[in-house]
């Protein structure tokens, strides 16, 4: 059996990536085909078909992370899935995993998760990644709590958007950094108040919008400038690092030891399969009751994989991008 896909055969830019049909990989006993509906682009996906994240890629290599499908057929082991179930997956394409921009993928049960009746596949799939590293962040690293104040710079990006929501979904005050035209955006995601983050005195005006210090501190952004905001830091408050604009920054470690300040950095492709299916129980929860939802900016084909990425490279995305198999 072959199915269409998009791969590559050599790590390097966009235009290595090629569109046509390949092999589907023998079923597992404890896997699952899935034939894909729609499809996300993610930021780290041409971190690693560019070969600047290092990781397992067997050539020909399937691109992509995220997918929203039906399942066709499942191996005797892959309890709990059955031809027509709707599902997800926001975990392929690492660690030796090929990954999802194919018409007819093969997944292992415990990546694979039901998708909640009703909710649509093009805008369940444009949040899954986002909203499982903002799971993973706020819950497992900063440890939200419903009374907790946080801070969520570039609260209007992918991973940001998810952050706010799921932050003020889990009764937390939400301040979000943004641009005035993303300001109303932030809002209707649940910050309570957003800060314009081109404006040269945004410092003073996030320490007025956050009187008593944040708890959590997140820059989706990846900027990180550690001494400007360690005096908007309530006490015992967690700064969660997920991506980075520059390879080094500055740390006020006094500041931060006597103030019970605390660093957390992760990746969500280091996430164990029991992480991943927490996560998928909070964002099932929240994709079923509307909280989540994404800013898409662009629709594609499967046969524009390789321009799908030329756009996330270059930022010219208007919101997230969906591939269509």
């Amino acid at each position: 059996m072959e199915t269409l896909a998009a791969y590559v055969t050599e790590l390097g830019p966009p235009e290595r990536i090629e569109v046509g049909p390949l092999p589907v990989p023998d079923l597992g006993p404890t896997d699952v085909l899935v034939r894909t509906e729609a499809l996300a682009v993610n930021r780290v996906d041409t971190l690693v078909r560019s070969g600047w994240y290092p990781t397992p890629t067997p050539f020909p290599f399937i691109i992509g992370r995220d997918l929203v499908g039906t399942v066709t057929a499942a191996g005797p082991g892959a309890a709990g899935f059955r031809p027509g179930d709707r599902v997800w997956c926001n975990s392929l394409g690492h660690d030796g995993r090929q990954g999802s921009f194919a018409q007819d993928v093969v997944v292992a049960a415990g990546r694979l998760y039901h998708l909640p009746d009703g909710v649509d596949a093009t805008e369940a799939v444009a949040v899954l990644h986002p909203a499982g590293t903002a799971c993973l962040g706020l819950f497992r690293e900063a440890r939200l709590g419903p009374a907790d104040t946080v801070v969520v710079a570039g609260g209007a990006g992918g991973v940001g958007s998810a952050v706010v929501q799921l932050a003020a979904a889990a009764g937390a005050h939400v301040v979000a950094t943004a641009s005035e035209r993303d300001a109303a955006w932030c809002r209707s995601s649940g910050a309570r108040a957003v800060v314009d983050h081109h404006a040269p005195d945004h410092v003073d005006r996030l320490r007025d919008a956050v009187p008593h210090g944040a708890d959590v501190y997140w820059d989706t952004s990846g900027h990180h400038d550690l001494a400007a905001i360690a005096p908007l830091l309530a006490p015992g408050a967690r700064v969660v690092l997920t991506a980075t604009a520059r390879p080094t920054v500055d740390l006020p470690a006094r500041h931060f030891y006597t103030h019970d300040i605390s660093v957390h950095g992760f990746v969500i492709s280091r996430a164990t399969v029991s992480e991943l299916a927490e996560a998928a129980r909070t964002i099932n929860a929240r994709l079923a009751d509307g909280t989540l939802r994404p800013r898409v900016g662009a629709r594609l084909p499967l046969a524009e994989a390789a321009e799908a990425h030329r756009r996330q490279e270059a930022g010219r995305t208007g919101g997230r991008i969906v591939v269509l198999p």
